[in-house]
């Protein structure tokens, strides 16, 4: 077994004196301002994504747009809606009321764009999200409570008019 042992840098050669001039911009003088670029951002914008997500309304409103275009079965939802709220999305489900437009349903997939909320009372969140998919947009309305677990269920369900869901009623 061969040991190899590290040199120290010379005390001599001074760290900042050493220049790359094969970097893009040429050497960078000392204490100069670094370039930023568009890409420093994106960490950023990415954990308020992760952060978002966290959000009880938030996750909620993600798994109803899954659901309601198609991309996720309903079941999906058993354990995070009471009784009445499953019911209204199993009757909403098959329409897929947020199924992309267009030729053989091709479109834009559709996205969450902005949730807000409104807590009237502890354990209660009534939220609503504009939901896009291309040039279309929706709402969607739901109501939160939090059970004995501390889990958070659906209690209540809406979507905004549609030409499916409003041909059903009439």
């Amino acid at each position: 077994m061969t040991t190899s042992t590290r040199t120290s840098r010379p005390a001599s050669r001074p760290v900042s004196g050493r220049r790359d001039t094969r970097r893009p911009g040429g050497p960078r003088a000392v204490g100069a301002p670094q370039a930023t670029f568009p890409q420093a951002a994106f960490p950023q914008a990415a954990a308020r994504r992760r952060a978002a997500a966290r959000l009880p309304h938030r996750w909620f409103a993600d798994q109803l747009v899954l659901t309601l275009s198609g991309r996720r079965p309903v079941h999906a939802l058993l354990g995070h809606a009471l009784p009445a709220a499953y019911d209204r999305l199993v009757e909403l489900a098959p329409q897929a009321p947020l199924r992309p437009t267009g030729r053989y349903h091709r479109g834009p997939d559709p996205e969450v764009r902005e949730c807000g909320v409104c807590c009237p009372r502890s354990g209660v969140i009534e939220a609503f999200a504009r939901i896009t998919a291309g040039d279309r947009v929706r709402a969607l309305a739901f109501r939160l409570e939090r059970g004995r677990d501390a889990r958070w269920r659906c209690a209540a369900l809406d979507i905004g008019p549609s030409v499916s869901v409003w041909s059903r009623t009439v």
